[in-house]
């Protein structure tokens, strides 16, 4: 693991599952001290038992009032903080041409996954501009780029969070801000917001570490796995890359 992250203070949504989980660890084993976010309360109590967070915050992003609580808590609590990583997410699969799609989960989705992370990292650049080589990592994937048929408000989501992370680098650049902007782009990874068997999918543990690494690196894009094969394909051919990403099973 990266030396950079050793003494830095990360704010780490979604830390008690999958990748969340994996790069809790990691970041724990290489000496960062973790601040945990995430809905269950006793998965964080058992975060922090394994020393891999030193605070927690049980909190539900699709609340419209939790992100400005998330940074309230690291203005008051954590005022060192360093690092934020946006990964938190949820993936439903609504069939939106039937009349049965749940309207009120599209908003929770797009405020899980869009929203709440755009709300935390606008609101902590203030903390995180105080900070020697600090970032904001927001975690995309490949739908970002060619969406899927069957995950349309998450593919949306992912999207809209890939442009407005170049935006905010955009503005983070112009402003003379030292926060390092970086997005990391994930293929299909071997957790519950997939579906489907694991083959094929690469390991939560594997797409953690690119992560890390990438985020330690500064890397503006991280494109991790598969990912970069999708952006081999969409420059030489956007056509087939849709194609390929439209039915994609997971």
């Amino acid at each position: 693991m990266e030396p950079f992250w050793n003494g830095k203070k990360v704010l780490l949504t979604g830390a008690t599952r999958g990748i969340g989980r994996e790069m809790a660890r990691q970041l724990g084993a290489a000496g960062a001290q973790v601040l945990a976010v995430a809905r269950n309360p006793a998965a964080l109590e058992a975060l922090c038992q394994t020393g891999d967070c030193v605070d927690f915050l049980e909190a539900d992003l699709a609340d419209p009032e939790i992100p400005l609580g998330v940074v309230n808590w690291i203005r008051d609590a954590h005022p060192d903080c360093a690092v934020l990583i946006n990964n938190a997410a949820v993936m439903r699969y609504p069939l939106l041409t039937d009349g049965t799609a749940d309207l009120a989960g599209i908003e929770e989705e797009t405020r899980i996954n869009l929203i709440a992370p755009m709300q935390i990292a606008v609101g902590l650049l203030p903390v995180l501009a105080e900070q020697d080589e600090s970032r904001i990592v927001n975690v995309t994937s490949g739908l970002a780029v060619a969406p899927k048929a069957d995950a349309p408000v998450y593919c949306a989501t992912k999207a809209a969070m890939r442009s407005f992370t170049r935006t905010l680098r955009y503005q983070t650049e112009d402003a003379g801000f030292g926060t390092g902007i970086c997005e990391a782009l994930l293929p299909v990874v071997d957790t519950t917001l997939s579906r489907g068997a694991p083959e094929g999918k690469m390991a939560p543990d594997a797409a953690a570490a690119a992560i890390l690494n990438g985020a330690a690196r500064g890397m503006p894009e991280i494109w991790i796995g598969k990912a970069r094969l999708l952006r081999q394909i969409m420059r030489l051919s956007p056509r087939l890359g849709h194609g390929m990403m439209r039915r994609m099973a997971a």
